[in-house]
């Protein structure tokens, strides 16, 4: 089965703490070995961001959500992000064609 893991945030002011902790959860959720790929989108008629990932392991996805970083980040969100809204999803298929470009998590779903 195939995961994902939706963030939905409106921005406030990002600093130096904020970039670390990001930076620090990206490389963690990347190096788990069931992580399958992210896309990123924000919307300019809201400044809304959508940072969604996948995982081939609701496990890791719960172990990413464990990690210091993650822990601290959410402890601390209120600094960076005016709100938030997180979804978690099973993936029931994902196809398409053509090209598309760069940014785009490519993996097959039955």
């Amino acid at each position: 089965m195939i995961y994902s893991s939706t963030f939905i945030f409106a921005k406030k002011q990002f600093d130096d703490e904020f970039h670390r902790l990001d930076a620090s959860i990206a490389t963690a959720a990347r190096n788990l070995s069931v992580y399958l790929g992210e896309e990123a989108w924000e919307n300019p008629a809201t400044g809304l961001v959508s940072n969604v990932y996948y995982w081939s392991s609701l496990d890791a996805l719960q172990a990413l959500m464990s990690h210091p970083a993650h822990l601290l980040a959410k402890a601390s969100q209120e600094k960076w992000l005016a709100g938030y809204r997180v979804v978690i999803a099973q993936v029931m298929r994902a196809y398409g064609g053509g090209e598309i470009g760069a940014g785009i998590a490519e993996f097959d779903a039955p």
